[in-house]
């Protein structure tokens, strides 16, 4: 499967059927002369990844940011190789800096793979709830949603007059070695239903639209886990 648009100014460039089966989704974003990729898989189809915007003629060099949603490396594995190739900014939320920055490797997930983390500092350090930065035209809107991890982020951009959310891992799963909180990524589950947003770009299983697919996404996901609890 090659890297693909869904839809004006939005791509994936990465994921299981693009660049290899343990990578997350990576999702580029182009706010028109500036360039974000969402997460950047575990780290050997890294390469690809900068392949992938040459065969989707978009310039490289325009890379502004590295967005990483979380510390697992499935989706950070990456990052080291992206950032040195492009000069390009690393972004996360403070409470994942133990594990992008390597200070507990074991917050990575990297043994459950088998490989080394290659860590990687963080530029643009998130410590609200809620923050933003500008993507040429856009605003990228980065919004705390802990659950899965405690400095999980799930940002969104209005682009085209529709709303698209990045949602890596809003499906879980949990485990307390990495600090999960089940209540917390209830509450967080329903900020996101309150955006409505129209496309989802989730981490693992592709895209959803429009907002009554992307609904019923999330929603059965909060019926499986609290009727466990």
């Amino acid at each position: 499967m090659k890297p693909f648009k869904i839809c004006d100014g939005l791509y994936q460039i990465g994921g299981p059927e693009i660049t290899a089966p343990e990578d997350c989704c990576v999702y580029l974003l182009d706010g028109g002369g500036e360039l974000a990729i969402i997460d950047a898989g575990l780290g050997r189809s890294a390469p690809d990844l900068i392949g992938n915007l040459k065969k989707l003629a978009l310039d490289a060099a325009s890379v502004k940011y590295l967005v990483a949603t979380h510390g697992h490396i499935d989706h950070t594995g990456g990052l080291a190789y992206l950032k040195e190739k492009l000069q390009a900014k690393v972004v996360a939320h403070e409470h994942e800096l133990p594990a992008v920055e390597g200070k507990n490797v074991s917050l990575t997930a990297a043994s459950y793979y088998g490989v080394k983390y290659r860590p990687v500092e963080v530029d643009v350090v998130l410590r609200g709830d809620e923050e933003t930065l500008n993507l040429g035209g856009l605003k990228l809107v980065f919004l705390h949603t802990p659950g899965h991890t405690p400095g999980g982020i799930s940002p969104y951009v209005d682009l085209g007059g529709k709303r698209i959310l990045f949602g890596q891992d809003i499906h879980g799963p949990f485990h307390p070695a990495w600090g999960s909180d089940l209540a917390a990524w209830e509450q967080s589950m329903r900020r996101l239903l309150a955006l409505k947003p129209d496309i989802l770009c989730e981490g693992h299983f592709g895209i959803y639209q429009p907002y009554e697919k992307v609904k019923r996404y999330i929603e059965s996901y909060l019926q499986r886990y609290l009727e466990r609890a």
